[in-house]
């Protein structure tokens, strides 16, 4: 199938690994032209042959050098993808062990700035070149966003504010051609679930039992209906066809396998 995206140009955050790497590859293979950003160039990204821009995007700074450097390396942007996100795994552990009382401040700034000013920065900044080129933003958000009373809590008060950054951007500048959709994982088979150094193979070790047993619990404990993680390659597949041409705008896409029971 051809998305008609052959030519584009795009801006990938969080390029690196995992959904980022995936949205890289697959957008490449539409014949778009790719800036990839993240702190590190992983091996994998080098392989793509995108142009990788090494930047802190929890810093304003970062997000200024990634969009000069995008503009002057593609010309414009036609797509942005905000999908950094995560952090470490200790980022991840705070926020899924401490409650609101325990939670210090600095975490929320913290995780803020990676998950929701990183993407604020970043429009802002290409919003001159999507609007001239009519394109297309893709906010990485996460099911946590509707579940904001889970852990951990500060990340998913975090993507909460991203969905509702969304829809700001898709009101006002959809009447001027540009859309903005959101795109909603579950539980994804990147490094948080998988890598045993990861959220929950260190819990598993804690708990002294095996990585897939614990992943077993969890999955049975969200209810997801298909019984198994989504892959980064099944989410890139809706991200890339969410900044295809077509008129979704405002729109939460949601990818987790049936966790969520309610519209």
């Amino acid at each position: 199938m051809d998305l008609e995206l052959a030519g584009k140009t795009a801006v990938v955050t969080g390029g690196s690994k995992g959904i980022g790497l995936a949205v890289v590859r697959l957008l490449q293979a539409e014949g778009v032209r790719v800036v990839a950003a993240s702190r590190r160039e992983t091996p994998e990204l080098k392989e793509t042959g995108a142009t990788h821009v090494p930047v802190d995007l929890s810093t304003a700074e970062g997000a200024t050098e990634l969009i000069e450097r995008a503009t002057a390396e593609l010309g414009g942007i036609d797509i942005l993808v905000n999908n950094v996100g995560i952090g470490d795994t200790d980022d991840i552990a705070r926020g899924s062990l401490l409650g609101l009382l325990d939670l210090p401040d600095s975490a929320w700034q913290h995780t803020f700035d990676l998950h929701f000013y990183s993407a604020l920065r970043v429009t802002r900044a290409a919003l001159p070149s999507l609007l001239e080129r009519r394109g297309t933003v893709v906010n990485v958000s996460s099911i946590g966003a509707r579940l904001t009373g889970a852990g951990p809590i500060d990340y998913n008060v975090s993507k909460a504010a991203l969905n509702a950054f969304t829809k700001v951007v898709a009101e006002q500048f959809g009447p001027r051609g540009v859309r903005a959709i959101t795109v909603s994982p579950g539980p994804v088979s990147t490094g948080v679930w998988t890598d045993p150094d990861g959220f929950i193979g260190r819990l598993a070790a804690e708990q002294g039992i095996t990585h897939q047993e614990l992943v077993d619990q969890f999955m049975a404990g969200l209810g997801a209906t298909t019984g198994r993680l989504s892959t980064p390659e099944e989410l890139a597949r809706v991200i890339v066809f969410a900044v295809s041409p077509n008129n979704i705008n405002g729109a939460d896409l949601v990818v987790d396998g049936g966790v969520l029971k309610t519209t």
